[in-house]
């Protein structure tokens, strides 16, 4: 059996697989950033996305025009081809978002890249009979974690069950917000976590690294993400005397990788007016 079976590889979404806030996105794109900035200081983000979604429908809006939204946020060019690479060599991949499913699924397939994630754990988004786009909160009741955690959703809590769920895989955790800072902290010796530079788990960790057992390699883009997977993922196979041939292939196509030119393939990040999600 390939080393890259015994690989979990855990996404973040927002501003990891993205470049942007795809709750700031939608809100943003369908006109409702007054009522979202004026309905803010009152409930918790998951509630208030519901919300704002409930005014988005009395105003007309659809569940396509949320659609179609969605179809255009930013995202760098290497970031899909890296989700490729790592589904075809037989990597788990995986999404621990606090987006929602409806958002998730929808950017994941017209990207074409749906089918290369087992699972995706995140705040339920359905569509309920009146047309309306419903977001829940993933956890129903308090999670009682003392991290820096939003109420509707502990990311260690998840990486915890996966831990335990899937003994002898070594898990490569990849994020950017405060909300990934606490599943950081679950990881083991063997594993690797790879934060987004200058953003707030970047932060936390730089001032608390020994807290962290994981392995830390950050990256900052599109293109740093992909050479940094590929690297990680490398150097695990290569613990792995079976596997040199598919450590000698990640090599290889990190050299190549090398080659392209960081301002060509680079594409600015989003900057939204609206206040940091996590």
């Amino acid at each position: 059996m390939a080393a890259t079976s015994n690989i979990v590889v855990v996404f973040d979404f927002d501003k990891t697989i993205i470049d942007c806030d795809s709750d700031n996105w939608v809100v943003d794109e369908l006109g409702a950033t007054d009522v979202f900035n004026s309905l803010l200081p009152t409930m918790q983000w998951n509630t208030l996305m519901d919300r704002v979604m409930r005014e988005l429908h009395a105003q007309g809006k659809t569940v396509d025009d949320i659609r179609k939204a969605l179809t255009s946020v930013p995202i760098h060019p290497r970031v899909v081809p890296a989700i490729k690479t790592a589904h075809a060599l037989g990597c788990d991949l995986k999404v621990v978002s606090d987006a929602n499913l409806f958002f998730i699924e929808t950017i994941l397939e017209h990207l074409g890249i749906r089918e290369c994630f087992s699972e995706i754990y995140t705040n339920p988004g359905l569509v309920d009979p009146q047309g309306r786009l419903r977001i829940r909160p993933f956890n129903s009741s308090p999670h009682g974690c003392t991290s820096p955690c939003p109420p509707n959703m502990c990311k260690g809590g998840v990486i915890e069950m996966l831990l335990s769920a899937l003994p002898g895989k070594i898990f490569i955790y990849l994020g950017d917000g405060v909300g990934d800072y606490c599943p950081s902290l679950k990881l083991r010796e063997e594993d690797h976590v790879l934060p987004r530079k200058d953003f707030p788990v970047w932060d936390l960790m730089s001032k608390t690294p020994m807290l962290v057992k994981a392995k830390i390699h950050e990256w900052t883009d599109g293109q740093e993400l992909e050479e940094i997977l590929t690297k990680t993922i490398s150097k695990i196979c290569s613990s792995f005397p079976d596997d040199r041939d598919i450590s000698s292939q990640l090599i290889s196509a990190d050299c190549k990788l090398q080659t392209v030119s960081t301002s060509a393939a680079h594409e600015p990040l989003c900057h939204r007016p609206l206040p940091m999600h996590h």
